[in-house]
């Protein structure tokens, strides 16, 4: 038996150790905001000192903690398997029926928040490390995992916090996010989120529309004018078209339910997502802010979709400012053939016996952050993707223990390449 196969094996073998790694994992509390990874950390730090691995802590603000470790030697390739601790907010617990925090395992599955993003592939990537340090295999190179504090909410303290002081570099790299079993995310959308501030004239309500000079109903101006730019056509960049291809396949045939979306691949999305505005009824408002979030496809930039809003609002003759936050990138991807995407692409169909392939993401994420530093990057995790930010999140233990089995192939062979 090869070490590939010892090694999906031993998974099986464990894989109550880490079913239990995960449950654990969801019942510390790392909400985002506040975003405090304290207990976690040591948590993580104590299940990996187990195994006689060392952890670096690197605080990049108040209570949010990126945490290092690596097994393997130098002088060979590197691989960085990533994942973040902090999870959205469950919000109202009514809406839930279990505890979010209970992290336990019901009929097959693993519920709680978190459970698909990201403790479960978090989890993952601890065992899957430790089982490789414990197994004493002699690994070509070095596999570092990088775990972080601060996706949620943008992102500033995790992963862009650390490359941004070299604290870590490899030649490859898998993020843990959630996907779908047999299809890794290989590319991303871009994202633009700003913040739209319309400015009025205040006045008494009972004279309005005559006096004053109403900010909500300018915003309400404002906001379908934003709206025009998911009829955009985005001139799709031929580098990119299979990738597309592939991923409206990816739709129309495996996650049938989001078919009648696939039009968004090539759409910009734009979403209103709060709004502010007023102080009283019978006062005209003299400001309103209004949050959006738009999601770029291949073909457009940033500057671009602000240079197109802006001038659409100066033809209504408003009063406003744009200010960005959160989320910011231009579309990216890593392709297909780059070694670290074969490596994990080839396991999923070397355990499970099936077709894999690479598809497009139509959100956001951290991997932007490893290209804009010239490192591959793709995303593997276990996920009930309808669950993913909703109430009652949860995850299939068989899909936890399925890659578990394809992170430890996949760095023995990303190693050896």
């Amino acid at each position: 038996m090869n070490v590939k196969d010892e090694l999906i094996v031993a998974v099986e073998e464990n894989k109550q150790e880490l079913i239990d790694l995960v449950c654990s994992l969801i019942q510390i509390n790392t909400e985002n905001p506040p975003g405090d990874t304290t207990e976690i950390s040591r948590f993580i730090a104590d299940y990996l000192g187990k195994d006689g691995i060392d952890v670096t802590w690197h605080q990049s603000n108040e209570q949010m903690y990126n945490l290092i470790a690596s097994i393997g030697e130098e002088g060979g390739k590197e691989l960085i398997y990533c994942g973040h601790t902090d999870v959205v907010p469950a919000g109202d617990r009514d809406k839930w029926s279990f505890d979010p925090f209970s992290g336990i395992v019901e009929d097959g599955w693993i519920l709680g928040r978190g459970a698909s993003d990201m403790k479960a592939g978090l989890g993952g990537l601890l065992f899957a490390t430790a089982l490789l340090k414990r197994m004493g295999v002699k690994l070509p190179g070095k596999l570092t995992l990088a775990i972080v504090p601060d996706e949620e909410t943008g992102g500033e303290y995790g992963v862009p916090w650390l490359l941004e002081r070299g604290l870590i570099k490899g030649d490859g790299c898998l993020i843990a996010e959630p996907s779908s079993r047999l299809h890794p995310t290989i590319g991303q959308k871009g994202s633009c989120w700003f913040k739209l501030d319309v400015y009025g004239e205040a006045g008494h309500g009972s004279l309005s529309p005559l006096a004053g000079r109403n900010a909500i109903t300018d915003a309400i101006k404002a906001i379908a004018a934003i709206r025009t730019v998911f009829d955009i056509d985005v001139d799709i960049p031929e580098e990119v078209k299979p990738l597309l291809a592939v991923s409206r396949k990816y739709m129309e045939e495996v996650e049938v339910e989001r078919e009648k979306y696939k039009e968004i691949l090539e759409k910009i999305s734009v979403n209103i997502g709060t709004i502010h505005g007023g102080t009283k009824s019978n006062v005209i408002p003299d400001t309103c802010t209004v949050e959006v979030d738009c999601r770029l496809p291949f073909g457009i930039t940033q500057k671009e979709v602000y240079a197109y809003i802006e001038a659409r609002l100066d033809e209504l003759g408003i009063d406003y400012a744009i200010t960005p936050f959160g989320f910011r990138s231009n579309a990216n991807h890593t392709p297909a053939t780059d070694p670290v995407c074969t490596a994990i692409i080839n396991n999923i169909s070397y355990v499970t016996k099936e077709e894999a392939y690479g598809v497009m993401q139509w959100a956001s994420s951290d991997a932007r952050h490893f290209r804009d530093h010239h490192i591959p990057v793709l995303q593997y995790g276990p996920a009930y993707l309808p669950s993913i930010h909703n109430f009652d999140e949860k995850v299939k233990v068989e899909d936890v223990v399925l890659c578990a089995k394809v992170y430890v192939a996949a760095v023995i062979d990303f190693l050896q390449q």
